[in-house]
């Protein structure tokens, strides 16, 4: 398995209440020509969530406040993939693929890496049946 190795510049943003964390987190890397980008910590809190669990193709709508656990995925031109975690009032953790439909309650802090040396592209897969991650070196 090669390694492409890259140095990395970091920012923060903050999503306000009543944002979608998918669509912004889509406009963020386009407005900034995001070619290699991944997600390292998020905190925050979501008014309803949207996921995909593992192996269903359809959305689930888990409606009420929810804390964000973690976030994690990779932002590129070329799309995006998210995962997160949340827990709702009683502490009971759910997660999956963030889908649209994911709205900001209070905020979410989200740390971003960017780096400089790579571009992530999303290529067919013939093992998976998806577009997956193909990491290029652009030196």
């Amino acid at each position: 398995m090669p390694a492409s190795w890259s140095s990395i510049q970091a920012t923060v943003i903050r999503l306000l209440p009543e944002m979608d964390l998918k669509s912004q987190l889509i406009r963020f890397a386009n407005d900034h020509q995001l070619h290699a980008a991944a997600v390292i910590s998020a905190v925050g809190s979501l008014s309803q969530v949207s996921l995909r669990f593992a192996n269903r193709p359809e959305a689930s709508l888990l409606r009420g406040k929810h804390e964000i656990v973690s976030l994690s995925g990779t932002l590129s031109l070329d799309g995006i993939h998210l995962h997160i975690s949340v827990a709702d009032s009683d502490g009971k953790v759910s997660g999956g693929h963030v889908m649209p439909g994911s709205i900001v309650y209070t905020t979410a802090e989200i740390v971003i890496a960017k780096f400089d040396t790579l571009s992530f592209t999303r290529e067919p897969c013939t093992l998976s049946g998806f577009r997956e991650l193909v990491v290029k070196s652009n030196t």
